[in-house]
């Protein structure tokens, strides 16, 4: 269940009984279980932390928040990693706990009422393990309350125990809820009716699949080279995919795919078709907001990451970006792929999320043949 205990300590898990977490007939599958469930509330990077108010102004809530609060890169205001809500735990907060993400934190070695109104719900066992064990700190749940929701439980034996295991592990941590979001935004997207013609498009005509909300219109195709965009009134977003044969490792390198991006976009990508000089560029002289890339594990393959701003080359336009780069073994090509928002004055994180979202519905010609078998 948990992405970062060890295995002695998730055997253990497996008899923990956390008090309310099994509501349901054991004859009932998980899946059937929650369709029982209301749905999950809330907005996409909500996260509803749980856990005494002492606590929480103390070293250790400073550790939690720096774990869910700080800002995203490649973004062109600060914002947070997520939007956090905290509620000093008690019984009247039930239809709060049905939110899509809830944590709850404590150490054993606070007696606050905050953290009575959390242990009073685990069993005898667990607090002894707790107790004993000091790499058991961790355990994530599904649908616990509600239908598509993650529940996750941070604890310790001791405040200081429990803040050292949060600084070693706070990306991953961070990185398995922004997931999570991630794949809720699939789930959907791949749902979504409107653009199945973008999918079949690609399917036929470049051996890929890939698939987009609702709103979003072919812009443009060439034969290395597709665009598509969802121009609304106050949000202008985009997606293109360009690829050319694979050479070298280098090819997958930050400068020469930003190098490879500025000629795709000089060429193709215009604020003005009729303006030569609106092209599309890479922002680079924000020294506040550099251009930040990362390997990644990109559908089970080698990519890059890269998260930066974007302008037009006569700076009447701009906002952030983020892309995708790996090489298809199915045609030995180099991809790239760009998700690109126009959005001033207005939040940008979930709009960037999006686009991740939309590259990461990515399959090669081979895999999409098999996972329609």
């Amino acid at each position: 269940m948990s992405v970062m205990t060890k295995k002695a300590s998730m055997s253990r898990f497996i008899v923990i009984l956390i008090v309310g977490l099994l509501t349901y007939a054991c004859t009932n599958t998980p899946e059937q279980n929650a369709k029982n469930l209301p749905a999950a509330t809330g907005k996409s990077g909500d996260i509803l932390i749980l856990m005494d108010s002492s606590q929480w102004k103390s070293e250790l809530g400073e550790t939690v928040r720096n774990i869910f609060t700080p800002e995203v890169d490649g973004l062109p205001r600060s914002e947070s990693a997520f939007n956090v809500i905290w509620v000093h735990p008690s019984n009247k907060i039930r239809l709060l706990t049905q939110i899509r993400n809830l944590v709850y934190i404590f150490a054993l070695d606070q007696a606050s009422s905050g953290t009575r109104s959390i242990t009073d719900n685990l069993s005898e066992e667990t607090i002894n393990n707790i107790k004993t064990d000091s790499s058991f700190y961790l355990v994530n749940t599904k649908n616990e309350y509600a239908r598509g929701q993650e529940v996750m439980y941070l604890f310790g034996n001791t405040t200081p125990e429990l803040i050292h295991h949060l600084k070693r592990d706070g990306e991953r941590i961070q990185d398995f809820f922004n997931n999570a979001e991630k794949q809720r935004m699939m789930a959907s997207i791949t749902k979504t009716s409107s653009t199945k013609n973008h999918t079949a498009l690609l399917e036929k005509e470049y051996n890929i699949s890939l698939h987009f909300p609702s709103g979003f219109q072919l812009a443009q195709k060439e034969k290395d080279f597709v665009w598509f965009r969802s121009p609304e009134t106050e949000i202008d977003k985009n997606f293109f995919i360009a690829r050319k044969p694979y050479e070298s490792e280098y090819q997958l390198l930050p400068d020469s795919l930003l190098a490879w991006r500025e000629k795709i976009c000089m060429r193709y990508i215009f604020e003005d078709p009729d303006n030569s000089q609106s092209f599309i560029t890479t922002e680079r002289s924000i020294p506040f907001n550099p251009i930040k890339a990362k390997q990644v594990n990109f559908n089970g393959t080698f990519g890059m990451e890269i998260r930066g701003l974007w302008r037009t080359n006569n700076k009447t336009m701009g906002g952030p970006f983020i892309s995708y780069s790996f090489v298809n073994e199915a045609d030995n090509h180099i991809y790239y792929m760009e998700g690109f928002v126009y959005s001033p004055g207005k939040p940008q994180r979930e709009l960037i999320r999006e686009m991740q979202a939309i590259a990461y519905t990515f399959k090669a010609a081979a895999d999409n043949a098999a996972s329609k078998k």
